[in-house]
């Protein structure tokens, strides 16, 4: 649904403006949210890979505070790395599946 406002004055016409259904609304925001957590995924992976090549004599990060990079701290960013990933995709199936959600139907009125 589209609506142009200027001031105060709709310059669409009422007939023309389509009404969005609340699963299209709830597929929308799941997609979004999906995106989002994969971001925070690619987010600790790119640490674990900079941990990496830091470890490797590839200068390419510090390690915190000026601390050296060592293949047990790598080790510890690649365990919490795999933890963030299993939530979030976890997360990200779980709103798949919420907004895939068919829309609720008015329940038919009994028989008598």
């Amino acid at each position: 649904m589209v609506i142009i406002y200027i001031g105060a004055t709709n310059i669409q016409p009422m007939a023309m403006v389509e009404k969005v259904s609340a699963s299209e609304i709830r597929k929308t925001i799941a997609t979004s949210m999906g995106a989002a957590f994969g971001i925070v995924i690619g987010m600790v992976w790119t640490n674990v890979v900079m941990a990496m090549f830091a470890a490797a004599n590839i200068r390419l990060a510090v390690g915190s505070a000026g601390e050296p990079v060592t293949w047990l701290s790598i080790l510890k960013f690649a365990v919490v790395a795999i933890a963030i990933t299993l939530v979030c995709v976890m997360i990200i199936v779980y709103l798949g599946k919420w907004g895939n959600k068919p829309p609720k139907t008015p329940k038919a009125e009994e028989k008598k």
